[in-house]
């Protein structure tokens, strides 16, 4: 058997793919967790094989979850689950740490041929991941200007190219509207950008939003 610890913040979403693995027959959820602090009590006491872990999390997000857990050295075959589409988070979630990523509409037996996968030591990687690995590999070396900003400030960064206020970002990311306007200005400076106006016209410019 395949053991799983389910993560994510929407109990509803965990209940529905608590049901949709059970079904494969080889693979059983022994813990589910909302946040990071309940993780890392599942961390302590529960064994598992992969860990399915969504980007948004109230407090620490899932890209910090990884950032943590790669810095105490604890061993986590981790698969992103997330609303997020790969040209957005994929790569940087492999690089922290991931071995696979995958959007929440992807079909249950994809997600289950990804959490085998992952069991058996081995990435997963969508179609997609890899022509965006190939892109970024063939059309220069150097990174892009948002490539070097931070998760969060990338998180500021899409939200709010994505039309959404500070308030509404700040509770979305469990922060406060004075640290989101910080990631702003940050974001702002380090894009050389004046306006939430540019921001969205660079995010489209280079495929972050639709």
């Amino acid at each position: 058997m395949i053991d799983v610890v389910i993560v994510d913040d929407h109990a509803l979403i965990r209940r529905g793919l608590r049901d949709s693995l059970t079904e494969a027959g080889d693979i059983r959820v022994v813990g589910e967790a909302g946040d990071y602090g309940a993780l890392r009590q599942l961390l302590r006491e529960t064994p598992f094989d992969v860990l399915l872990l969504d980007i948004n999390l109230p407090g620490r997000s899932g890209l910090d979850v990884l950032h943590s857990l790669a810095e105490e050295s604890t061993r986590v075959r981790a698969l992103v689950l997330t609303m997020y589409p790969e040209d957005q988070y994929a790569i940087r979630a492999l690089k922290a740490g991931a071995m696979g990523y995958l959007n929440k509409s992807a079909d249950p037996s994809q997600i289950i041929t990804a959490i085998r996968t992952l069991a058996a030591g081995r990435k997963y990687i969508t179609p997609a991941i890899a022509e965006a690995l190939a892109t970024r590999l063939s059309v220069d070396d150097s990174e892009k200007p948002h490539e070097r900003l931070s998760d969060r400030e990338f998180q500021t960064l899409i939200r709010l190219a994505a039309g959404q206020r500070l308030s509404d970002i700040a509770s979305e990311l469990s922060l406060s509207p004075k640290t989101v306007s910080v990631y702003r200005a940050r974001v702002l400076e380090k894009l050389a950008m004046q306006s939430n106006a540019d921001l969205t016209a660079y995010c489209l410019r280079n495929g972050l939003i639709d």
